[in-house]
């Protein structure tokens, strides 16, 4: 069924009640259930176990993955197959929204998890206690909350902005249940098979679930004398370097250095095949080059040079040259450059995303003198203008006690989240896309203007800002698709903040988990935050920020200061290339970077799930073929059977190893 809407002559010269009035008349189905019980707590359970899969993807990736319209399918697959099976009654596509609406805020719990709070510990060596992590997140998310309200009415209700991604939410969502039906459960099937293979894969390459398996249920250390228990390699040219050992065959290397200590290896990791065809092809053909340059250009030159070189540690112990060195010593910083350059450009470079947002709010119409027929179902706005002040004194005050930022940088971050967060709103209402990275270095930069010498003192109010902003921004994009099929806002609301507790108990122990396990002796260290398995690109990227605050430029050795200026050069000119071809050019400078942080192996994995997916497309590029209904309508679910099996299978196998350990 086509969704009601507003005709563009009607969004120009209707005013807001006349808008309301409207909704109100046509769209709003007030006698629907929504926030329900079990709507409630499907969102709860469904947005913790896709929060824990995008903290997972985060820590090797530094990309926060969506999880609205996998929650979609598989709420309505499951509500659906429980009806047919008469133990309970089918979702109604109201409780369906707001499942997607808590799922969602919690998915987004993730992004402090792998940008700003890792790269605070990676900076100070200092490890945040976790219930400090929990209430300084929730603060700053309930914050976001309160910002966005006021905010919504303008946005959504009065200028009908298209936010794209949740507009795709309610579209789905309408066909799914008035005659879509059919093709739903098959995407629900899709991803649902797909992770199935996915975790059986990895519980094949796993040392925890093969341990478990092999020793504790068939105990084959004692009958088959296995002293190790037996895996397939996930990184398949083991299979060949364990020949070469064996019969002395040649091992490649580039100027004398050995391709496996610059990380050019060769993996079959299909998580990565499955956020490479989320991404698409040019953003993966961006990380590949990036990726290709450094290693396997500047990184052996370098290492020739001696500007990357083994060095014995403060313990005593012989660090030799690794991909984790090659970043940390050299590459880090041309890399930074490339994203953080090509994300500002990108940002100012459309003056209208910040230009047209504070124009919305100029009060171009007013809206007609009359009752609102909106009070008993919209947030009251008092809740904003009263909880905006309180929530900002608490978010000021658990940022100074938790982590020492001095009072008045605490209060001075403030005023930027309402400037950060209609920009943020107005860019993800029109492309979906939230310019929070960018966003971010403007407080992060500012903050160190004030004060270099303490990390805390940029990286905790610039990820607070970012967060707030975000979180903003998002809830309105899960309010659209409220909107369009007649929800309460305020139960969405409600929704959201259970999203966020949702989000913050399931991701922040799973943090600790996978990258703060203790040592011997019990004790955690920022040491394990960075690992080959994951290498935490956004917070490395947050942290080199901090590091040439803290530090300037004089530190870092002149070829560095060559490759960072190159890298802005580049950047500038290919990001203007993108906005000149109205966005035809192939490569993006914020991709090349991340490709120069990332190991090149996950680089190389996720060009090729791209490539598969394009390839794909292009080949059953006619609708209704069964080919194009597998591999183009199919490809969400897919890629979300990838993510999800891996993920969770992944997590798992931390958890086994932790009960056998």
């Amino acid at each position: 069924m086509a969704l009601q809407q507003l005709s563009e002559e009607q969004i120009r010269n209707w005013t807001r009640n006349q808008k309301d009035e409207w909704w109100f008349t046509n769209i709003y189905r007030g006698d629907m259930p929504q926030l329900t019980f079990r709507s409630a707590l499907t969102g709860f359970l469904l947005g913790g176990v896709l929060a824990a899969t995008s903290l997972y993807i985060g820590g090797k990736t530094g990309i926060g993955i969506g999880v609205g319209l996998t929650s979609v399918i598989l709420a309505f697959a499951m509500f659906r197959l429980m009806a047919n099976a008469g133990i309970a009654q089918d979702f109604t596509i109201l409780e369906n929204n707001c499942t997607q609406s808590i799922a969602t805020a919690a998915g987004y719990m993730t992004m402090p998890l792998i940008s700003s709070l890792p790269a605070y510990m990676l900076v100070t060596g200092h490890i945040i206690p976790w219930w400090q992590m929990i209430i300084w997140m929730s603060v700053v998310a309930i914050l976001g909350v309160l910002v966005a309200f006021p905010l919504k009415r303008r946005f959504i209700n009065e200028d009908q902005l298209p936010f794209p991604e949740g507009r795709a939410c309610g579209v789905v969502l309408d066909a799914l249940y008035t005659g879509q039906a059919a093709a739903g459960m098959f995407k629900a099937r899709l991803l649902a098979g797909t992770a199935v293979l996915t975790g059986l894969y990895q519980v094949a390459v796993s040392d925890g679930w093969m341990t478990l398996l092999q020793f504790k249920l068939l105990r084959l250390d004692r009958w088959a004398g296995l002293s190790a228990p037996w895996t397939l390699h996930e990184r398949l040219d083991e299979y060949y370097y364990a020949l070469a050992a064996k019969f002395h065959l040649w091992v490649p290397s580039i100027l004398g250095t050995d391709i496996r200590r610059l990380g050019l290896r060769v993996t079959l990791d299909a998580a990565m095949l499955g956020i490479g065809g989320l991404m698409g092809i040019r953003v993966a053909t961006s990380c590949v080059l990036g990726a290709f340059i450094n290693f396997a250009v500047l990184a052996p030159i370098m290492i020739q040079r001696g500007d990357i070189k083994s060095y014995t540690a403060p313990s005593g112990a012989l660090i030799q040259i690794s991909r984790g060195e090659i970043v940390n010593q050299w590459a880090l910083w041309w890399g930074v450059t490339m994203m953080v350059v090509g994300s500002l450009v990108s940002l100012f470079a459309k003056p209208d995303l910040i230009i047209g947002a504070f124009k919305k709010l100029s009060g171009r119409k007013a809206a007609a003198p009359g009752p609102d027929l909106l009070a008993g179902i919209e947030l009251p706005l008092w809740m904003s203008f009263v909880g905006v002040p309180v929530f900002s004194v608490i978010g000021a005050t658990v940022t100074h006690y938790f982590f020492g930022v001095p009072w008045f940088l605490s209060f001075v971050s403030l005023p930027l989240i309402f400037l950060l967060t209609v920009i943020c709103t107005n860019s993800m209402a029109l492309t979906s896309w939230t310019p929070t990275g960018s966003l971010s270095k403007i407080t992060q930069f500012t903050m160190g203007a004030i004060d270099s010498s303490n990390p805390a003192s940029n990286l905790i109010p610039a990820g607070m800002t970012s967060e707030i902003s975000a979180n903003a921004a998002n809830l309105l994009s899960d309010i659209k698709p409220g909107y369009m099929l007649g929800a309460k806002p305020r139960q969405q609301a409600i929704g959201h903040v259970i999203g966020i507790f949702a989000g913050a108990i399931a991701v922040v122990p799973l943090f600790f988990l996978l990258f703060l396990q203790p040592d011997a002796n019990g004790v955690r260290s920022s040491a394990t935050l960075v690992t080959e398995q994951f290498p935490m690109p956004a917070a490395l990227q947050w942290k080199g920020v901090a590091d040439i605050i803290a530090n300037g430029l004089s530190s870092l050795p002149v070829s560095a200061l060559v490759s960072m200026a190159v890298a802005a050069v580049a950047a500038l000119v290919f990001e203007l290339l993108r906005i000149r071809t109205n966005g035809r050019f192939p490569l993006s400078a914020v991709s090349i970077g991340l490709g120069v942080i990332l190991p090149p192996e996950y680089c190389f994995t996720m060009w090729v799930g791209a490539l598969l997916f394009w390839w794909q497309g292009r080949k059953h590029a006619q609708p209704g073929t069964k080919g194009h209904v597998f591999w183009v309508e199919g490809c969400e679910p897919i890629c979300a059977g990838l993510i999800s099996g891996a993920a969770l299978v992944g997590i798992g196998n931390a958890i086994v190893n932790v009960l056998l350990n």
